[in-house]
């Protein structure tokens, strides 16, 4: 099969739901390029509770965008567009499918859309509301969040720590709601214009009640393939702490409390497949209003040939799953 000029795949789905599995099958498949799309796999030393592929497997299926950070650096959809405009550039001159897989909406949303011009970030004043946060709890930031910025608010979810974050950073720096940069978003910045290339998604959406079996088993075999004494080398780093977005991933700022002596080992590992199906529970609800070409159903479909009947079919067609 030979893959189509000018074409990017995107691979969504909610945690767990074998997105990396099925990107891997179609590297056996296809000349394609694998691009992670996740906020978490970023950092270097945060393997287990990222559930990263093993090295042996990035070695033979390399994931750009997999390690390129220190837990203590910070990254933004803006650097992502960036990086990834860049990668599907260099698949697209050496006549290769970019494949982006991952599950950080925001990430998906940046590149198909692209991002208003709103100000960068800065240190001082995220630190500032960090320690806010860390005196009066996350639910009063997001009470001031709705306060100056009702709008950005009533598209944040209230546990989306990191997006409430940054909306209130852009408020302090700025002046104005980040909401107001939102509706600035100019047509230039768009998928089309910035790469002229034809964009296929598609989403594997496995029942949730064997998501949330699968991400409870998962957490367990985390444990005990080490996950503690993942999180206890950087724990004892000491520059590190609780407000870094590195550090605030789900099941890390668990795991990090119990160090900490806040909870029990029982409570830790309930409160991390909690919130780990909260996760998968908002990564669900966006991919419900995502306009996606084809949502796969891997419970009765055949995720492969799927993808590969939509990559090879122009226009595209679609199967009985298919929106």
């Amino acid at each position: 099969m030979l893959v189509p000029p000018n074409t990017v795949l995107s691979i969504m789905g909610a945690t767990a739901s074998g997105k990396t599995a099925l990107a891997i099958e179609l590297a056996d498949r296809l000349p394609i390029d694998i691009i992670s799309v996740d906020s978490a796999l970023i950092y270097q030393g945060m393997d287990i509770g990222t559930a990263k592929p093993e090295p042996a497997v990035l070695e033979q299926y390399p994931h750009a965008l997999v390690n390129i950070l220190d837990p203590l650096q910070a990254y933004s959809a803006a650097k992502f567009q960036e990086d990834v405009d860049q990668l599907v550039q260099k698949s697209f001159v050496a006549g290769r499918l970019p494949v982006l897989v991952g599950g950080t909406a925001l990430y998906f949303k940046a590149f198909r859309d692209g991002l208003a011009d709103m100000p960068t970030g800065n240190a001082q004043i995220r630190n500032e509301i960090e320690q806010q946060a860390e005196q009066n709890g996350w639910a009063s930031m997001y009470a001031e969040l709705q306060a100056v910025d009702a709008s950005a608010a009533g598209k944040i979810h209230p546990n989306n720590t990191r997006r409430v974050q940054r909306a209130l950073e852009v408020h302090r720096v700025s002046g104005k709601g980040i909401s107001e940069f939102w509706t600035q978003q100019g047509s230039s910045q768009v998928l089309g214009e910035r790469l002229g290339c034809r964009l296929l998604e598609c989403s594997i959406e496995p029942p949730r009640k064997i998501l949330h079996t699968r991400i409870e088993q998962r957490f367990v075999q985390m444990l005990n393939a080490g996950f503690q004494d993942e999180v206890e080398r950087l724990f004892q780093r000491g520059d590190l702490h609780i407000g870094l977005p590195a550090i605030r991933c789900v099941g890390y700022r668990q795991m990090w409390a119990y160090l900490e002596g806040g909870c029990t080992e029982n409570e830790m590992i309930l409160a991390a497949q909690a919130a780990t199906r909260q996760l998968a529970k908002r990564q669900l609800t966006w991919l419900r209003k995502w306009p996606l070409q084809l949502r796969i159903h891997p419970e009765t479909d055949s995720p492969i040939e799927l993808v590969l009947k939509m990559i090879g079919s122009d226009p595209i067609v679609t199967s009985s799953t298919a929106v």
